[in-house]
C-alpha cells in the first residue's frame, strides 16, 4: 500500500465509523481518481480542430485522455498547453504484429504508463486457434514493454464472446497470457452487451484490469456478440442506461483499478453534451 492508499483507506474508515448507519460517503469520482476520455469518442472533432477538441475536453473537467498511440508526441504541446495528461496509448494488433520497438520507444519517450492493443481484426479471430496465437504474441509484446517500464493490455469489445465449442477467446486471452505481462483494459458496457458481468470478471481475475472504459448500454437492447448493431446506436452516457455503476466501482479496486476512461463510440446528441453528462455523473459519483 503506498502513502495515498494508505492515508485514503485511514479516511474511509474514519469516516465510515462516524457516518450514521445506512448512509453513503460520497467523494467527487470514483475513488477520487482523475477522469479520463479515449479520444476515439471526440474523433470527428479531432480530425477537424484538435487543438480546439482537446481544450474543450478540458474545460469540460477531464484530466486524462488516451490516445491513438502514433498521434501523440505531435500533440504533446497542446497537451501540456491545457493540463492534460496521457497514462495510456492504444495501438493496432498489426503494430504487435508488426515492429513493435519503435511503438515501445514512443511511449517511453513521453512517459506513457499502459500500451493497449485496442481491437482485433476479423481476420485475427475466427477461431480459438488465433485467439491463442494472440495470447502468445501478447506475452511477446508484454515481456518488451515490462523491460521498458510499461504494461501492456488488451481492450475488449463484445466479439471475444463468441463461443467455438463452449469456449470464449476472451477467456483464452486470460487464461493463456501471463498475468504480470498482460492485463486487461476491460469496457464494461461492451462486455455487459455480450451478456456477461464486469463484476464476476474482476472477481474471478483480481488484479487483471487497472484499466477500465466507461459508457452505458441502453435499456432494451438484447445481448449480442456482433460488433455490427443493424437496428442502431445501443450506446448511451454514462448513468443513462441500465449498467449498475455502482456495483462496478466497488469491484474494481479489487480488479486492479488505476484509471478509467469514458469512451462512447457514438452518440444521439452533440457530443460535447455528450461527455459533459458523463463526466457529471462520475464527478458526483457516490460509493
Amino acid at each position: 500500500m503506498n502513502r495515498r492508499d494508505f492515508v485514503r483507506n485511514t479516511a474511509l474508515g474514519l469516516a465510515a465509523f462516524a457516518a450514521p448507519k445506512g448512509s453513503q460517503l460520497t467523494f467527487a469520482n470514483p475513488y477520487d481518481l482523475p477522469i479520463g476520455i479515449q479520444l476515439f469518442t471526440v474523433r470527428r472533432q479531432m480530425a477537424k480542430d484538435p487543438e480546439g477538441t482537446l481544450k474543450r475536453v478540458a474545460a469540460t473537467g477531464y484530466k486524462e485522455v488516451e490516445f491513438d498511440g502514433p498521434n501523440l508526441s505531435k500533440f504533446a504541446p497542446i497537451l501540456k498547453q491545457t493540463g492534460l495528461t496521457v497514462p495510456s496509448l492504444h495501438f493496432g494488433f498489426g503494430d504487435v504484429k508488426g515492429k513493435w520497438e519503435p511503438a515501445i520507444e514512443l511511449a517511453e519517450a513521453q512517459g506513457v504508463k499502459y500500451m493497449v492493443v485496442a481491437f482485433l481484426d476479423a481476420p485475427d479471430r475466427k477461431n480459438l486457434e488465433d485467439y491463442k496465437k494472440a495470447a502468445e504474441l501478447f506475452n511477446k509484446a508484454g515481456e518488451q514493454c515490462r523491460r521498458a517500464g510499461i504494461q501492456f493490455c488488451y481492450h475488449n469489445h463484445n466479439f471475444e464472446f463468441i463461443k467455438f465449442g463452449g469456449a470464449m477467446g476472451y477467456d483464452v486471452l486470460l487464461k493463456r497470457t501471463d498475468p504480470k505481462l498482460v492485463k486487461l483494459e476491460l469496457d464494461c458496457c461492451w462486455m455487459t452487451h455480450a451478456g456477461y458481468d464486469p463484476v464476476e470478471y474482476m472477481q474471478k481475475y483480481p488484479g487483471r484490469f487497472p484499466l477500465l472504459h466507461i459508457k452505458d448500454l441502453k435499456a432494451g437492447i438484447p445481448n449480442s456478440t456482433s460488433f455490427a448493431n443493424p437496428k442502431g446506436n445501443p450506446l448511451t452516457e454514462v448513468g443513462k442506461g441500465v449498467i449498475d455503476w455502482k456495483r462496478i466501482f466497488v469491484a474494481a479496486r479489487e480488479g486492479g483499478l488505476e484509471h478509467y476512461f469514458v469512451e462512447q463510440d457514438e452518440s444521439d446528441m452533440p457530443v460535447f453534451e455528450a461527455i459533459k453528462i458523463s463526466h457529471d455523473y462520475l464527478h458526483s459519483f457516490t460509493l
